[in-house]
């Protein structure tokens, strides 16, 4: 079995290491394409000899979308014997996904694509010429991969017209993300006791922007938590947003910590008691599972990437972004049932372990590699 994998948004971040890693060790046969911008690749991550960085547009080309991936496709072909695959897993919809579906047509091998967050918030909901586009590319994989049934149930509602939905529904598999090895190599077996009865921790990781919704839980904590509690929100990341960043760096409740390596971070998880993210969107979220290896109970968003990978109130809640109270009565309900939930938490993190995620991508490309010319 050859896989190749299409990722454009590899160059920037070592996330997908540890799977690409993990189906080396199992021997599988890979390679990474990796499409980015001419004078973009500023990446300092060993991205694996496994991968190819391939600058082939330019930065303009990013408002014409058939004439950059024609530069995309036309470089793929050129340094890829395309032919020799057996599988190609693309690693979003429109940009990777359109990719696949070309080589495809061309080559006959099947492909999967999976369904990002941009795929839905930016090309879905704002490029409406593009939609056609997305619903082809989706009818013409052989499977599609969603992180959550509520990202699945979304998209799929709002986007694919009704006389293919069922068509689309049998080729989805939900399959989450994965943490790095560092977190269940040092989870805390020991789980979190129940928060001091007036002292509140609560956490965020992540960028400081619009997006992470951080001015919500703000007022969540100004306008109910600091009545009944004395709560410390500790905000760990990089400042994406200096409008907001301003608006709540001075209020006396906060602490900002600069973005810092995960031996520390684990530091920081294990000195406060719940994890709050209510993000407006959010393929998956690692942080929650990061979160819940080191025994916090999350807050998430509901309709976003991690609603739906638990049962509710099983490792937390899902609450709407926009609602200060619901988070606040969610962060109460947390701290009555405290300790069950942070034993939960520690125990269905497992779900998150690259070598069970790994085992179920073979499963998949097993599937597939029926319909390839390759097999």
């Amino acid at each position: 079995m050859k896989i190749l994998h299409i990722n454009s948004y590899y160059s920037g971040s070592n996330f997908y290491k540890n799977f690409y890693d993990k189906q080396k060790k199992n021997g599988l046969d890979i390679e990474v394409y990796v499409p980015i911008r001419k004078k973009m690749y500023l990446s300092n991550y060993n991205l694996g000899d496994y991968t190819t960085i391939s600058e082939n547009h330019n930065k303009i080309d990013r408002f014409l979308f058939y004439f950059k991936h024609k530069k995309i496709l036309k470089d793929i072909v050129k340094k890829y014997m395309i032919s020799d695959y057996s599988i190609l897993h693309a690693h979003s919809l429109f940009s990777n996904g359109y990719i696949a579906m070309k080589l495809k047509e061309e080559f006959g091998i099947p492909y999967i694509v999976a369904v990002r967050n941009t795929d839905v918030n930016v090309f879905f909901e704002k490029m409406v010429h593009l939609r056609n586009l997305g619903v082809k590319i989706l009818k013409e994989a052989e499977k599609v991969i969603f992180l959550s049934e509520s990202y699945r149930d979304d998209v799929i509602n709002r986007f694919v017209p009704d006389d293919i939905k069922n068509e689309v529904i049998n080729k989805v598999v939900v399959v989450p993300n994965g943490i790095d090895d560092f977190w269940f190599n040092n989870i805390n077996n020991n789980y979190k006791a129940k928060p001091h009865k007036k002292k509140l921790r609560l956490l965020y990781i992540g960028a400081i922007d619009k997006n992470k919704n951080i001015l919500t839980t703000v007022e969540s904590i100004k306008n109910y938590l600091l009545k009944k509690y004395d709560v410390e929100f500790t905000i760990v990341g990089q400042i994406g947003d200096k409008k907001i960043y301003k608006k709540v760096i001075n209020l006396p409740f906060i602490q900002h910590i600069p973005t810092v390596k995960k031996e520390e971070l684990i530091k920081i998880y294990q000195e406060n008691d719940i994890f709050v993210m209510p993000s407006i969107h959010e393929t998956f979220g690692l942080v929650y599972a990061e979160a819940m290896s080191q025994g916090l109970p999350i807050i998430y968003s509901k309709r976003q990437g991690f609603d739906g990978q638990f049962s509710e109130g099983l490792i937390g809640f899902s609450v709407k972004s926009t609602s200060a109270e619901e988070i606040s009565n969610k962060v109460e309900e947390i701290v009555m049932k405290y300790e069950v939930l942070s034993k939960n938490c520690v125990r269905e993190v497992l779900k998150f372990n690259w070598n069970k995620i790994n085992a179920d991508y073979i499963k998949i490309y097993s599937e597939c590699e029926k319909k390839s010319p390759n097999k």
